[in-house]
């Protein structure tokens, strides 16, 4: 794969989906059900079902079952989740997909405790790499439990949830400053999540970004950002589109039922991909799926599948579709998913 994959900025295509699946003589259904949208995928005539790049989603979570829940490892408080999200679960769903590896987010439902997800990471080091979440706790022990995770634990990669950090403080404090440089230092990205809007966050990740620009960040589910119907959210994207200017920013193009206005398979997004890989290169783009929150909205391989179409709606190329399903994430973890 070339190093750089840039495209010029609007070159996205105008055809509807409607043509797109007249031309492949399917019809077209409000909401394509699982084995009809298969069927469609299967028919492209490009993309990385035929490709040798291996699949990887760069944005998952599982968590403790019940049972594990209750003789191990126990949920946060207050944090039950609703749906089962249990590594048995997610294998069988990345198997029937495709999937060939994942990086696993810490989830909110054991919080600090990363115990089930270190089991995990343990019982399949092939199969996934692991994120820890930042603690930014004033005592700034989570500066040591982020090393220690780091080093010890398995993990590559912290998250950095804003609304985890102190009433009034922000990421940009002393604790976020000195977690961000020690990421930096170990050599492990830093994700945010602005679950809020990124126009709340973008003056902390500017700063982050500009004052240590060797931690590497990756921006969660497009940053939150929406197709654009109002000022405030084409400045929201605009802001976004702005960060590609620092080489170390790369995005996930994860969780499209977050983020799209419409129901599956998502095709507001289009314009989306496609000038997000005019800006940062399909090299710092990467596919996601979420689970186990996409099980429920459209299911795991049918996310997967929209990943694939998007990029075809919006006339990128086999390549860029490899980077973006695989390429970008395998690049960023060398040494990772290779066996």
């Amino acid at each position: 794969m070339a190093a750089s994959l840039i495209r010029p900025l609007g070159s996205f295509a105008s055809a509807s989906l409607h043509s797109f699946y007249s031309n492949l003589n399917i019809i077209e259904k409000p909401n394509p059900n699982p084995s009809h949208f298969t069927h469609f995928a299967t028919k492209m005539s490009t993309g990385v079902t035929n490709s040798k790049t291996k699949i990887i989603d760069s944005h998952l979570h599982v968590w403790a079952s019940p049972q594990e829940a209750a003789e191990k490892y126990p949920y946060f408080p207050g944090q039950e989740p609703t749906l089962p999200g249990h590594v048995d679960f997610l294998l069988q769903c990345m198997e029937e997909a495709g999937v060939d590896g994942a990086l696993i987010v810490q989830p909110i439902n054991h919080k600090f405790d990363h115990s089930l997800v270190t089991s995990v990471l343990k019982r399949y080091p092939a199969k996934f790499v692991g994120c820890c979440l930042a603690n930014p706790a004033e005592d700034g022990n989570g500066i040591k439990q982020l090393e220690d995770l780091i080093l010890n634990g398995g993990y590559r990669a912290v998250r950095f949830n804003p609304y985890l950090w102190p009433p009034n403080e922000q990421m940009t404090n002393d604790i976020g400053k000195a977690m961000f440089s020690k990421a930096g230092e170990l050599g492990v990205p830093v994700g945010f999540m602005c679950m809020k809007g990124l126009n709340l966050h973008i003056k902390e990740i500017e700063e982050l970004c500009s004052n240590y620009p060797s931690t590497t960040v990756l921006l969660d589910h497009l940053a939150f950002c929406k197709p654009p119907t109002t000022d405030e959210e084409t400045l929201a994207f605009c802001n976004l589109l702005k960060l590609s200017r620092f080489p170390h920013v790369y995005v996930k193009f994860s969780a499209m039922f977050r983020v799209s206005r419409e129901k599956f398979p998502y095709k507001d997004l289009t314009s989306m991909l496609s000038k997000l890989v005019s800006s940062f290169g399909a090299n710092r783009v990467m596919w996601g799926s979420d689970f186990p929150f996409v099980v429920p909205e459209c299911g795991y391989n049918e996310a997967k599948q929209t990943a694939s179409l998007i990029a075809h709606q919006a006339s990128l190329s086999s390549e860029e579709l490899e980077w973006i399903m695989g390429g970008t994430i395998m690049e960023l973890f060398k040494g990772q998913w290779r066996s």
